[in-house]
């Protein structure tokens, strides 16, 4: 029996159109530093993700450089909007409707999801709780945001616990925190050869598929 659903955002529930990645990569370089690939960092802390490529973590510097991410990420959402992917609005209704809890964890922090979940139009009467890297010690792969959503929702067992992402740093944290499953989906930026690689229950084409694993 599976009381939470534990989804990432961008990719898996959002579409944003590769704004994340475009806006971090453009904040690296002006700040002097090598983005390189800059899809390695999918599924992480974006602060960390900077500081890594910056190769340096001089408190000043990453905060200007995340600063600087954040408005060419702002910039870029008003320009292309963020929207849900298609079926998840009504995959994340069907699985409420029928018990499970659903919680977003995400690599930004507070000040950007707040900001594109006003966006989407989506709050307490669509998810029971937000997770933002911000809020936990580490990001994924550590398993902390997910055991956050846990605690907000009231769940106890990582046995009735699904999380689904992605990216391969979602899959991992799916594995370090125990959840009983680990669902890679295809609507992000990583395929089936790259998540297949990282321990996993189910890959599925979207978080669309989810009521339908689950018999619901």
């Amino acid at each position: 029996m599976i009381s939470l659903v534990v989804l990432d955002v961008a990719g898996t529930t959002v579409q944003e159109h590769g704004a994340v990645y475009d806006a971090l990569r453009d904040a690296v370089v002006a700040a002097g530093g090598d983005a390189g690939d800059v899809h390695r960092w999918m599924g992480a802390s974006k602060r960390e993700a900077i500081a890594a490529m910056l190769g340096q973590s001089e408190v000043d510097v990453v905060d200007a450089a995340f600063a600087d991410f954040r408005r060419r990420l702002a910039a870029a959402y008003e320009a292309v909007p963020p929207e849900p992917l298609p079926g998840v609005p009504e995959a994340l209704a069907k699985l409420r409707a029928a018990g499970v809890k659903v919680a977003l964890t995400t690599g930004f922090d507070r000040a950007v999801v707040d900001g594109l979940l006003g966006t989407l139009g989506w709050d307490s009467s669509v998810l029971d709780a937000v997770v933002c890297v911000s809020d936990v010690p580490a990001g994924r792969p550590a398993p902390y945001m997910i055991f956050r959503a846990m605690e907000l929702t009231g769940v106890r067992s990582v046995a009735e616990v699904l999380v689904a992402g992605d990216t391969t740093r979602d899959l991992e944290a799916g594995v370090n925190a125990g959840a009983a499953y680990v669902v890679g989906v295809l609507s992000g930026g990583h395929d089936a050869e790259e998540l297949g690689v990282v321990r996993h229950t189910h890959l599925l084409p979207s978080v669309a598929g989810l009521p339908e694993l689950l018999g619901v």
